[in-house]
């Protein structure tokens, strides 16, 4: 389902709870969220329509990637860029790395750890801060 984009921050700034199995039908809600905002949008965090779950989606060249309960185990190439978002207004400056790698939960709730690089590792960044109530 299509859901409203949060711009409340107050609730942004919240950190999200941990995943549950019973949180999966969210990544559709993302899904959904994400491909009705694709032209001005490459990912989302769950809090972001309203859900204060660790739950991201990101466009990840071929694919949508949903995320359950990420988190960030490597980095390297830290580098300054500027990002805007959905919920915000602007761009805003910020560290990111060129090269992360992730441990997180698939829609099978199977553990997974990728490692990803520049454009996606970017986007990763700015919704698991979105997570962390970390607004940029």
């Amino acid at each position: 389902m299509i859901k409203s984009i949060v711009r409340d921050t107050f609730f942004l700034s919240q950190k999200s709870e941990e995943a549950t199995r019973e949180d999966r039908p969210v990544g559709q809600d993302l899904r959904d969220t994400l491909a009705a905002n694709r032209d001005r949008c490459v990912g989302m965090a769950a809090n972001m329509i309203g859900v204060k779950k660790r739950i991201i989606i990101v466009n990840a060249g071929a694919e949508d990637l949903v995320m359950y309960n990420p988190a960030i185990v490597g980095r390297a190439g830290a580098f300054e860029t500027e990002e805007g978002c959905l919920s915000l207004e602007g761009v805003r400056k910020t560290t990111r790395y060129r090269t992360i790698e992730v441990e997180y939960a698939d829609g099978r709730w199977k553990k997974q750890r990728r490692r990803f690089q520049g454009w996606t590792a970017q986007i990763i960044q700015h919704e698991i801060d979105h997570c962390d109530g970390i607004l940029i």
